[in-house]
């Protein structure tokens, strides 16, 4: 009995601890493969054509969304980025009435970033379209630790029984969320080092061991993540300044 072959067709994808490690293997060889086409002088493939993408992003984004933009129209799709802030949620319409209109307008997929955990799966347990997590509150990223992934493989880098830090906010950021998921099944020694109020109280239950000194978790690491500040999602105290924080955590 032959093995079923791996797809992710039709798939939401709203963060890593979802995936298989085969899954994992599929994206990073289906990377490999488109970035090769990037740096052609036409960098145009018909596997999207005919599809339509919604980019609805309740966050401000650069990269993130100029990274979905360019990839849906390399693929031949058509792209739409829907700005919040001058759409009707800005007059009080609700997410739900947001992603069931996107819809009604028969769209393939939506691609999503809100400041609520929870929201990406919120959204794909009501429409039909495949939903794509950009970030959902301090939950998940699962693109940017596919990215990160990526770059980690591409330097010639390993998981299994590597030691993988991650310093910084770890409390408030979905980027390392989504890497202690995927670097722990993938079977790497994963160290965190922050501030204490930064670091969640439940986290070695993910499999990580937690370092109180930063010397200690990137001594003999092979990767170092370093994190910056999630102000925007942190209350007030959580370090004394900014200057006690690089003196102490800066890498």
């Amino acid at each position: 009995m032959t093995k079923a072959a791996v797809s992710l067709s039709g798939r939401d994808i709203l963060d890593l601890s979802s995936l298989s490690v085969e899954e994992y293997d599929l994206i990073m060889r289906t990377a490999a493969e488109m970035k090769k086409v990037m740096k052609r002088d036409i960098k145009k493939l018909p596997s999207l054509r005919g599809k339509s993408i919604v980019n609805l992003f309740y966050e401000n984004s650069t990269r993130t969304r100029s990274s979905f933009e360019l990839a849906g129209k390399y693929l031949g799709a058509d792209v739409i980025n829907l700005n919040t802030g001058t759409s009707s949620v800005k007059k009080g319409e609700c997410l739900r009435d947001t992603i069931l209109t996107m819809q009604s307008m028969a769209c393939d997929a939506i691609v999503m970033r809100h400041p609520v955990e929870g929201a990406a799966k919120y959204a794909a347990d009501i429409v039909a379209p495949v939903v794509i997590n950009a970030g959902d509150g301090a939950h998940a990223h699962p693109t940017q630790g596919l990215l990160d992934m990526f770059t980690i493989l591409e330097h010639g880098k390993k998981f299994k029984g590597m030691k993988m830090a991650i310093i910084g906010d770890i409390l408030y950021s979905r980027v390392a969320r989504s890497n202690i998921a995927a670097w722990t099944k993938l079977g790497a020694d994963v160290h965190v080092a922050g501030p204490m109020t930064l670091i969640p109280h439940d986290i070695q239950a993910l499999g990580v061991t937690v370092d109180k000194r930063v010397e200690d978790a990137i001594e003999g690491a092979d990767v170092v993540d370093v994190l910056r500040i999630q102000l925007e999602r942190q209350d007030m105290g959580m370090f004394p300044t900014p200057r006690e924080y690089a003196r102490i955590y800066g890498v």
